[in-house]
């Protein structure tokens, strides 16, 4: 990725075919595709990339099977189709992983969930009746997967897939598959998969205004977030891209049409804890959490990830804590069903998002839209993208450039479906002589397939930079140089919730004055702060793991 000041001064040279707002997935991927069918593109971000929905939702790549219970089988395949793709088109980010949906003791297997495992097999097909064929057809090729038919397993192996059930004698369980990613990650990999297309991406752009010709959308004007200059950008498309906030861009226009989409933000709240408090194996469990409700406790980066919940919130949606409700929710599900006593205090991290769900304009109408995406396009011809998620960040994505293909009468295809998203790591991309804390060589692989190349070239100039940001994690101080070198991090909170993912998965080792003191001394001697700045980047990690509830431990009482 350029430096923040060449893009700087692109954005004030040159005039773009397409100016992005919004610098999540589905942003990231709008720069994407719209660079790689051969348009000039320049994305802007108001504080981070991803720092929004984009680092909160559940790490997921998957249909949705709970959509199912809706019938919404659209969306469910689709996705389905799109994760099987992301599978093929970056595999060091993306990999499955085994759900299990236990019976325990004398309890039977729900015959509904079984229905619903069938459906959901037969959608995970490309074309109806092709996954076995398909399966076969690539079987020598050892970077392709697509996942085997959901099956029943002994409550042994369910077991040996998740120690902790072990004590609760599982008698059976469903197995079947979806996969994860690193949501952050993934943001970046394709931001720079725009930038080698010649998109210009920067972040800290704070959108201030949609520039008119005579009455058409002709650009942006921003704030620029270090020196607070107010910068035009000049493009022939404006795209809004900004998930749960689209409707503070030219609201007054939007209010004008009854049938535009208002964003119904819901809360997703989720916790981590270590693997020694709760032994997840290899494997994800599907949990019940009362009623018809369920949640999910899965293995990511080290920890177990739980979660979801998903209520209506009207609260400030730039500043999003757990709630100690949604918290206490969850814990209680999972020390009813695993036998534990785990509270607050046993937590590793937490944090909390909005998602962009989407409910009509029109009074006369009172269905939700759900997860499903929607492109409108209002008078000015600005072209705005909302709702949808993470897994279908690509097709999403297409349906807005194919708009603008079809407005400006250009032949221009997608081509997303076969670019590769970042490489795998190869064994000379993480050879060293260093020595490494454990786990550190595999989690730069997953985290920057072979760009781990430069991380590991940063520890051989300085060695001390091999050693862990907090100790017995495997994330490397090194890290933060390139974070800031090559990922545009402004901030430790950038470097500690995005291009790490310490702020999740320890965030009471955070608490530690010294340990955030030597990320904001290596960022300031990359972007050229002064010792005073250093010290305020440290009091404002303080605040920001208190707005953000990272610590539900120290969390205030709300």
């Amino acid at each position: 990725m350029i430096s923040r000041d060449d893009a700087l001064q692109a954005l004030q040279d040159d005039r773009f075919d397409v100016v992005v707002v919004g610098g999540g997935i589905t942003g990231a991927g709008v720069a994407l595709d719209a660079a790689s069918r051969g348009y000039s593109v320049a994305l802007l971000e108001r504080d981070d990339f991803g720092k929004g929905t984009s680092s909160r939702s559940s790490k997921m790549v998957h249909g949705g099977l709970r959509y199912l219970q809706n019938f919404d089988l659209g969306l469910v395949r689709e996705a389905l189709l799109e994760r099987q793709l992301l599978v093929q088109l970056a595999p060091h980010l993306v990999y499955p992983t085994p759900f299990l949906v236990p019976a325990l003791g004398e309890s039977r297997r729900d015959r509904r969930i079984g229905i619903g495992l069938n459906m959901y097999d037969v959608m995970a097909t490309s074309r109806i009746g092709r996954g076995r064929s398909m399966r076969n057809e690539h079987s020598g090729d050892e970077a392709y997967w697509s996942p085997d038919r959901h099956r029943t397993i002994s409550g042994e192996e369910a077991s040996e897939l998740i120690p902790a059930l072990g004590p609760m004698g599982p008698s059976s369980a469903y197995l079947f598959y979806d996969c994860q990613t690193d949501d952050v990650r993934l943001v970046l990999t394709v931001l720079g998969e725009a930038e080698r297309f010649g998109a210009v991406v920067l972040n800290g752009a704070d959108v201030t205004e949609v520039l008119d010709d005579d009455g058409r959308a002709a650009g942006v004007a921003f704030t620029e977030a270090e020196s607070g200059a107010r910068v035009e950008v000049h493009a022939d498309n404006v795209v809004n891209a900004t998930g749960v906030w689209a409707d503070r861009i030219r609201p007054d226009e939007l209010l004008t049409e009854e049938e535009i989409p208002r964003i119904r933000p819901s809360r997703g709240t989720h916790v981590t804890l270590s693997t020694g408090d709760l032994e997840i194996g290899s494997g994800a469990c599907i949990v019940p959490a009362g009623g018809e409700r369920t949640i999910f406790a899965l293995p990511w980066y080290g920890r177990v990830l739980v979660g979801t919940t998903d209520n209506d919130y009207e609260g400030d949606i730039d500043q999003v804590p757990p709630s100690g409700d949604d918290v206490e929710y969850l814990l209680n599900a999972l020390n009813e069903y695993f036998g534990t006593d785990l509270g607050p205090d046993r937590l590793t991290g937490a944090y909390a998002g909005v998602r962009p769900l989407i409910s009509t304009g029109d009074p006369k109408k009172s269905v939700d839209i759900s997860r499903r995406a929607e492109l409108y396009e209002t008078s000015s011809g600005m072209l705005t993208i909302t709702g949808g998620k993470l897994t279908t960040f690509r097709r999403m994505a297409a349906q807005v450039v194919d708009r603008i293909t079809e407005r400006d009468g250009v032949d221009a295809e997608c081509r997303t479906d076969d670019i590769p998203l970042g490489m795998s790591a190869r064994a000379d991309d993480l050879e060293t002589k260093l020595e490494l804390p454990e786990g550190a060589a595999d989690q730069l692989a997953f985290r920057y397939g072979h760009a781990a190349r430069a991380v590991l070239d940063v520890c051989e100039e300085r060695p001390e930079l091999a050693q862990p940001i907090v100790p017995g994690r495997p994330d490397l101080l090194a890290e933060v140089v390139i974070a800031a070198r090559r990922e545009q991090a402004r901030s430790v909170a950038d470097v500690l919730l995005r291009r790490t993912r310490l702020g999740l998965l320890a965030a009471q080792e955070l608490h530690e004055p010294d340990v955030t003191l030597a990320v904001a001394r290596l960022l300031g001697a990359e972007l050229g702060w002064s010792d005073s700045r250093v010290a305020r980047e440290c009091e404002e990690w303080s605040r920001v793991t208190q707005a953000e509830g990272l610590d539900p431990a120290r969390a205030p009482a709300q």
